[in-house]
């Protein structure tokens, strides 16, 4: 029989609209990629030479990372949405390029929706719900989302995964090992496979969507003190393995929002809600957002705080929470602290004298806490995250000898990605007096 090319069962018609497959073919591509921007830093390099004031990344080459990552999808285009909210990397102009990424990938074709609705649900898509638009509203480096309608008049967003991600999220994962298992072979200073291994296991979960249904259910009791903000429900009986259902939000994402003109007090506003969203769970449930891009939170046409895409929540062990709140408390509450036993409780171990390390630590803290002391603070003026790239600069030799615990990765995942979020609103107020308000919580 002649194969029916608008078919969906044949999954062949649709290989060029699937993510890259193959390890080498996806790093081939990366390495093309590789190239050709190196190229752009290099042209920028020989204008700074002459004087003149460069962009790291031409427009030109932003456009040609979006699409190549956009195509990769999985673990390259997860790199370029980090990349993207790098506040100081990169000008206004290309970073909005590459926000492109957070949620607008090129889609899959309506006709493969269909067939993973029907292998996960078992039905056709105007069977199983009252509504479906085929037009996706939101695409993304894992799934792709459908706004649609159950039969009881409920509107549902419909998290659909591409076919194949989960392999070629283990592929790109394991050609980036091979990499930190070479450098860390020829460094001979520190041995960064377990901190890979922790972010490698950590991905490698979001591509189960029972896993984060049930996550995103427990996040939702862990903010329950916290009515600011607000988590969708689950569609337990749309939900499957590749397939995840909950409640449609309405709103603006962060990163649309945060251009559209927001007065200095709904700056604030939701400045405040996302401090409250990553270290409010974090101190109550022991639980934190490790994937905080602006495409992650929808500013609510209620004036709440929407969070979304839960497949990288991460939970951490209670010594880990215990020692961090300690930590934070005294920072609140200007008082001194033993920050090197403090670390060592959390899980740091460290080569150096103490003198030294604790000197390290102290530094870190002092450029992190500086809205917890100075108030008014501005965010918009803040240089938290570039001074705290010049400590680690300066100081690269001795802080390979001062090893944070695996699970700090994605503690780190999630501060770094609020500290940029925070810069990219630029809210100015007492913030001083929001971290006070996290403290009062516990």
């Amino acid at each position: 029989m002649a194969s029916n090319p608008s078919d969906p069962s044949n999954p062949s018609d649709f290989d060029d609209k699937l993510p890259t497959q193959g390890r080498f073919t996806r790093f081939r591509k990366l390495a093309g990629l590789s190239a050709q921007l190196s190229a752009d830093v290099l042209k920028s390099g020989a204008k700074r030479l002459v004087g003149q004031e460069p962009e790291l990344l031409s427009k030109a080459a932003a456009e040609k990372l979006v699409s190549t990552l956009g195509e990769l999808k999985g673990a390259a285009m997860k790199l370029g949405q980090a990349v993207s909210m790098d506040t100081e990397l990169l000008s206004p102009e290309v970073r909005q390029v590459i926000a492109r990424l957070q949620n607008e990938a090129p889609p899959m074709p309506h006709a493969l929706v269909v067939r993973v609705l029907r292998e996960e649900l078992g039905g056709e898509p105007e069977a199983l719900f009252r509504d479906f638009d085929p037009s996706p509203l939101a695409a993304a480096s894992l799934g792709q989302v459908h706004r649609a309608v159950l039969h009881d008049g409920r509107p549902v967003a419909v998290k659909v995964q591409y076919p194949g991600i989960a392999e070629t999220l283990a592929g790109d994962m394991d050609n980036l090992g091979l990499v930190v298992k070479t450098v860390s072979k020829a460094s001979r200073l520190t041995d960064g496979t377990a901190y890979f291994r922790e972010l490698r296991e950590e991905m490698l979960l979001e591509t189960d969507y029972r896993r984060e249904a049930g996550l995103c259910t427990a996040f939702a009791r862990g903010i329950a003190r916290l009515p600011d903000l607000k988590v969708p429900a689950v569609v337990p009986e749309r939900t499957t393995g590749r397939v995840l259902t909950l409640e449609l939000l309405h709103g603006r994402t962060l990163k649309d929002w945060v251009v559209s003109g927001p007065s200095a007090e709904e700056r604030f506003r939701v400045a405040r809600q996302l401090i409250l969203a990553i270290y409010g769970p974090f101190f109550l449930a022991g639980e934190m957002h490790a994937d905080p891009h602006p495409g992650n939170f929808m500013v609510l046409e209620d004036g709440r705080l929407g969070v979304l895409d839960f497949g990288s929540i991460k939970r951490f062990t209670p010594r880990f929470v215990d020692a961090n709140r300690r930590m934070f408390l005294h920072a609140v509450r200007l008082e001194s602290m033993d920050v090197l036993g403090l670390s060592r409780e959390v899980g740091f171990t460290t080569e150096l004298p103490d003198a030294e390390a604790t000197g390290l630590i102290q530094e870190i803290l002092h450029i992190a806490g500086r809205p917890m002391r100075l108030t008014p603070y501005d965010y918009a003026t803040c240089t938290i995250t570039r001074d705290m790239k010049l400590h680690f600069a300066r100081n690269a030799a001795r802080f390979l000898k001062l090893r944070p615990p695996a699970e700090a990765v994605m503690f780190f995942r999630s501060t770094g990605g609020l500290a940029q979020n925070l810069k990219l609103i630029g809210a100015r107020g007492d913030f001083r007096g929001v971290y006070q308000e996290v403290a009062a919580l516990l």
